[in-house]
């Protein structure tokens, strides 16, 4: 993946779905095609985990998220959701969620934001899917 964000955030989320390496701009065309021969000494590289939640399943090759018979590919819904559900059992804050998702020092995102994008996480994945822990953030239902 050739991107120009450099945040750590951005190049695990980059690897976490799917991407064998990550290569940020401005980058030297001897560095990719070293990577890129690397890439192609490797065997075959199994796919990431499937990460499943009851009937939630997102795919982070294909970056599709199933619920049911129903399917849906949103960037920012799958970013959101694959946080959730590769922390199951643990609380994710709205800051954390901000951070990992939009990355918080852009400008214009807010922690209002989270809750309007979990909101549709909500209609998309079931309403009792998400559980609200007061004051603190979110973590998927038991």
């Amino acid at each position: 993946m050739v991107s120009a964000k450099d945040g750590p955030y951005d190049q695990a989320d980059g690897l976490d779905y799917g991407a064998d390496d990550y290569l940020t701009k401005p980058f030297d065309y001897v560095v990719l095609l070293a990577r890129l021969r690397a890439l192609l000494r490797r065997q075959s590289d199994p796919r990431p985990p499937v990460l499943t939640h009851g009937d939630v399943r997102l795919d982070p090759a294909s970056r599709d998220v199933t619920v049911g018979a129903s399917r849906w590919r949103s960037a920012t819904g799958v970013r959101a959701a694959g946080v959730l559900l590769r922390h199951p059992d643990r609380l994710i804050t709205k800051i954390e969620l901000l951070d990992r998702v939009w990355d918080a020092r852009g400008v214009g995102y807010e922690p209002n934001t989270v809750e309007v994008y979990v909101g549709y996480l909500r209609r998309k994945l079931g309403a009792d899917v998400i559980e609200t822990v007061r004051g603190a953030g979110y973590r998927l239902a038991r």
